[in-house]
This record gives structure tokens, sequence and C-alpha cells, in this order.
């Protein structure tokens, strides 16, 4: 059961449904990062944690920017260097789109990754 595999497909298919938020269920701390990271990058709004009394869920506000979201599975282990091969494979284009990582420093883009030149393993990607 891969918890964050669950939430980008719930996602995706609120956006091809053309529904204003999804919820995202059950909650972790992974997903609350990579949610952070999507709002920062652009591709939702707003996003709220509802307690439940058991794990709880996200409250998300789509914005209609995301055309794909899937998890990468297995988790590649990337270089400092090996960003480019990652980017041509899951990506549609050059500076399209974002490769979630999780590196040493935490959670962040593989942009943020290759600036800061550190590697780390993928999770997922959204364009």
């Amino acid at each position: 059961m891969d918890v964050l595999a669950m939430a980008m497909n719930s996602i995706k298919v609120a956006e091809t449904k053309g529904k204003s938020s999804a919820r995202i269920k059950p909650a972790s701390k992974v997903i609350r990062e990579v949610l952070s990271l999507l709002q920062k990058e652009g591709y939702i709004g707003e996003f709220e944690f509802v307690d439940d009394g058991k794990s709880g869920e996200f409250n998300v506000k789509l914005v209609g920017k995301v055309n794909e979201c899937r998890v990468i599975k297995p988790r590649f282990a990337v270089k400092k260097d090996g960003w480019e091969k990652y980017e041509q494979r899951f990506l549609p284009a050059r500076d399209v789109g974002i490769l979630v990582v999780s590196t040493p420093q935490g959670i962040m883009t593989h942009s943020g990754a290759k600036a800061q030149k550190i590697g780390g393993r993928l999770l997922c990607y959204v364009y």
C-alpha cells in the first residue's frame, strides 16, 4: 500500500474530472511535504489537514495546472550529476514539470537538488 501513489492518483483523478478540490486519505508527513512543494511550485492551491481521529486526511484546492502526476517506482537513486537522464525519461520537455526527490536535506525538487549539488531518491513527478 503506497500512500503517496494513492495521493497522486487522487489529485490526478480530481483534475481530470474538473473538480475544484481533492481529498487525500490517509495523511502522512511525506504527503504533507510533497503537497507543500507542489503548492510552492504553483501546481495546487491551499491544502489543510483534517483530523478524523484516525490517520487524518488532506483537503486540497486544485488550480487546474496538473496534467500528469505519478509516483516513480522503483525509487531510483540519483547521483549529484545524473539528473539529466531522469529529466529526459519522466518529464515531457526541458524546464517543464518537476521531479520530487528525497535528499539528505529533505524533500525538494530536482532543480533544487541540482543547485545544491546533491543526489537523492526519486519520489514522483508532476507536470
